[in-house]
């Protein structure tokens, strides 16, 4: 992302509080659903495979709610 990108009001700090937000919503579904199927199944590969396909469902809801956060405002 640009400096140019960027609306004129959006300080380091604000950003890196949005930017940390983001990073929990994707990190701690991924996490949980790959603990609690390794502790279930056993198994480090498939808990790994369910963790990587829950990761990827999460960043699909972080895209939506990125932009109702970072959505630009000029």
């Amino acid at each position: 992302m640009d400096k140019d990108d960027l609306p004129k009001s959006t300080s380091r700090k604000e950003l890196f509080a949005k930017g940390s937000i983001i990073a929990v919503i994707i990190s701690i579904p991924s996490l949980t659903g790959f603990f609690v199927s390794w502790a279930v199944l056993d198994n480090l590969i498939e808990a790994a495979v369910i963790g990587l396909v829950v990761h990827f469902i999460a960043m699909g809801f972080a895209l939506k709610i990125t932009k109702k956060i970072l959505g630009k405002k000029y």
